[in-house]
């Protein structure tokens, strides 16, 4: 199935103009960052997470105008069914005393509507150092392996551009949780665990991408000059852009469909997959293959298949 029977678009020709909205996207976020930082969850800033069910429906504004009222302030947000809420929260107190405290605050302003504490969980600042450490471990080794592997199928070339696109696709996930976070009610776009499960999720999808890529260039640049290399480049993108607008366009409306209809307590890891795919359709294209393609210029140097062989 192909969406295009033909195309020839001069990807190698514009790939200025994108490194440009590239750069721009990621000073923004840097910005944003050392401005603003990062709505953290309790997973990575320590914290106390209360999920609360009522007997009957009620609105979300409701339950936090009781617990603002009772001078509990705090991130809100519905929790699967419309009669349960996830409450997050730094308590500085015993613990212990946070229960009592929601019961009462919510018994005495939400009368005729009985409620439930189902759980607390507590994170302290230490094991939320540990935690947010133990994501960035996974992030680095994630990374390296994909360097490996990359740079063993094709070569270093090759592998460095890859993984220069994937922390391009990251960092610009991460500049928009900076930017937005805390901005909507629905969606307040906290840094978790969940977040980091999407970013691992983004970096296999866009080197997956990328790859497709990567071996149409492999295949045509064998036994080509260095002179020809920017035609063969543009014609490989070109032929692969259908299968990646196919695949793409295709996960996105799945994870679309999750973003609307998941509710909120996973809404943010929805964001950032849909946004990570985005981002990493366009930089397998516009990022990836174009900073191999510059590199081979500026060092004036012939691609090296595997077995040694070398293109003249």
């Amino acid at each position: 199935m192909r969406i295009f029977s033909k195309t020839n678009f001069n990807f190698i020709g514009h790939r200025k103009i994108a490194y440009g909205i590239s750069i721009v996207l990621l000073l923004s976020g840097f910005i944003s960052f050392a401005i603003k930082g990062l709505n953290y969850g309790i997973d990575f800033r320590g914290g106390s997470e209360v999920v609360i069910r009522f007997e009957k429906d009620i609105d979300v504004s409701t339950v936090r105008g009781a617990l603002d009222g009772a001078g509990v302030s705090g991130s809100l947000k519905q929790y699967g069914m419309d009669r349960s809420f996830l409450l997050s929260m730094v308590f500085k107190g015993d613990t212990g005393e946070l229960k009592p405290l929601l019961d009462n605050a919510l018994t005495s302003r939400i009368p005729g509507n009985r409620h439930e504490i189902v759980r607390i969980d507590a994170v302290g600042p230490s094991i939320a150092a540990d935690l947010k450490w133990s994501a960035v471990k996974a992030l680095i080794a994630s990374l390296f392996a994909i360097l490996l592997y990359v740079g063993f199928r094709f070569e270093i070339k090759f592998a460095s551009a890859g993984v220069v696109a994937i922390f391009h696709d990251i960092l610009s996930v991460l500049g928009l949780f900076s930017i937005l976070g805390g901005l909507f009610e629905f969606m307040p776009l906290e840094m978790d665990q969940s977040i980091i499960a999407a970013f691992l999720t983004i970096a296999g999808y866009s080197i997956t991408d990328t790859v497709v890529v990567y071996d149409r260039i492999r295949e045509r640049i064998r036994g080509q000059k260095p002179s020809d290399y920017e035609r063969i480049f543009n014609e490989s993108m070109n032929q692969t852009l259908s299968r990646t607008v196919i695949t793409s366009g295709t996960v996105l409306l799945s994870v679309l469909v999750l973003f609307i209809f998941a509710g909120p307590a996973i809404r943010g890891f929805a964001f950032a997959v849909f946004m990570g795919i985005l981002v990493g359709t366009y930089s397998s294209i516009f990022v990836a293959a174009p900073l191999v393609f510059d590199w081979l210029r500026l060092s004036k140097s012939a691609v090296r298949l595997r077995g040694g062989q070398k293109n003249s």
